[in-house]
Order: structure tokens, then sequence, then C-alpha cells
């Protein structure tokens, strides 16, 4: 479990996130929801250790974060930033590798190989494995960046706005990705996502940000309903069930 305790962070005179108190449960896709500005990028930056907290702790399975050794806690947690920039000419599969380093210092072994092929594979990059990442499309890039952070291998998996570039295709194949590492694998992941529906469909919890403080935490279905949607975003959305899912209709609202 990662919990999350009095975690705040200034930028300026404001705060971003301000006492954010919150437990991430193992073996669940836990999203991070809310309107622009609220804190959810910065919360998971400062819980994956990319950016220091002003005030508070995170505890990784009990253990304070920021006294990990960072190639132990490399181990443990990855995570995949908005924006990713590789200036460096460099293939898929070399890109790929790249996640093994925590655990190869960069002299692969017949394990290290395994679980390259495996992460190429589930994200569907075989055939072009060999491809610079010059060459590819956003979308592509962003799949090859998602298979470097699975390659790592590590309980934790922190993602920040993956669908970002991906098409409706491929932003439905990474979300279920996602679940399978969490129900095939035992991955816990976090992620921030912007569209609601997708949080919807495939988290176990949702944790919603409003002006950097938590409005709502808790399993999915007790979050995605209007009267928790309307606190959080300020609009009435009204919720359809289609398939056992709940689909939240706000392009009109």
């Amino acid at each position: 479990m990662i919990q999350v305790r009095e975690l705040t962070k200034f930028f300026g005179d404001k705060a971003v996130v301000e006492n954010v108190n919150v437990n991430i449960h193992r073996g669940k896709i836990t999203s991070f929801i809310g309107p622009n500005g609220a804190g959810k990028s910065t919360l998971l930056s400062m819980v994956s250790r990319l950016l220091d907290a002003d005030t508070g702790e995170v505890l990784l399975d009990q253990q304070n974060t920021r006294k990990m050794k960072s190639n132990e806690f490399s181990k443990r947690v990855s995570i995949l930033k908005q924006s990713n920039f590789m200036n460096a000419r460099l293939t898929i599969r070399e890109l790929v590798s790249f996640g093994r380093y925590p655990h190869s210092k960069g002299r692969l072994n017949a394990e290290d190989i395994n679980f390259i092929d495996q992460a190429l594979e589930y994200m569907g990059l075989v055939d072009i494995q060999h491809s610079y990442l010059e060459e590819l499309s956003g979308g592509q890039r962003q799949r090859a960046f998602i298979a470097m952070t699975i390659a790592q291998d590590t309980d934790y998996v922190l993602l920040d706005e993956p669908l970002n570039n991906l098409d409706m295709k491929h932003s439905v194949q990474i979300m279920k990705i996602l679940r399978r590492l969490v129900d095939d694998l035992g991955k816990t992941v976090i992620i921030v996502l912007h569209d609601i529906n997708f949080a919807s469909v495939y988290s176990d919890r949702i944790v919603a940000l409003k002006e950097g403080r938590i409005v709502k935490d808790g399993p999915t279905d007790e979050i995605i309903n209007s009267d928790s949607l309307r606190e959080i975003y300020d609009m009435d959305i009204p919720i359809k069930q289609l398939s056992n899912c709940r689909i939240c209709v706000y392009f009109n609202s």
C-alpha cells in the first residue's frame, strides 16, 4: 500500500496540493480525476519522487520513500511522465530496454530480454520494434514509453495522462492492458485521467481532486454518480448504464 500523509506543495505562494491524505490500495487501478489545475499531476509527481513535497510524507509499504535508495525505489515504482522527450536516436527496443536498468545496470541478461519481449508484445510493438522514435507517430511513441514502464516490472506503476496523443482504439488498448497488469500480474496502477468515462469503466477506485484538495475518495461506483460529479466538476452530468458500465454523458451538459 502507498500511504500519502499530509502532503503539501507550494508553487510560489499558491498551494497546488494541500494537506492531502490518501491510501493507494494494492492490486487495484486507482485513477486521479478532477478539473485542470486540481493538483493531480503534482500529487503523482510527489508520490513518484519526481517532485519534493514541502510538507508531509509518502509511505511505500510502511517505508518512507524519501529514505529509500534510488535503485531500490526504482525496482518497486515506475513512472511515466506526462511529457516524454528523448534527444538520442533510439529504436523502440532500445528505449524499452532502459526499463530494465534498475535491474541490469545496462548489462542485459536472459531475464531482462524476456521482460523486454513481453512488454513489446503487450503494447503491440513487435513488428516495429527496430523503428526509430523519430519515425513514429505520437501514439506509437506513447505506446513505446508505456512499454518501457511495463518492462521495468515494478509492483507499482504510475502514469500521468498516458492516453495523451492516442486515438480511441489505442486508448482502449492501453486501458485494457493496464487492467490485465492488475488482474493477471497483481500490479498496482495509479493513473491520472482526464476522461472520466475511462476512469469509470476501468478503475477500481477513484481519487478526485479540486483546488489541491481531495474532495472524493472511494470505490468507483461510489464516485461515479451525478451528485459527486457535480461537486468535482461544477457540472450536472447525467449517468447512463450501458453493459454494466456507468457512462457519464457530459457532452451537452
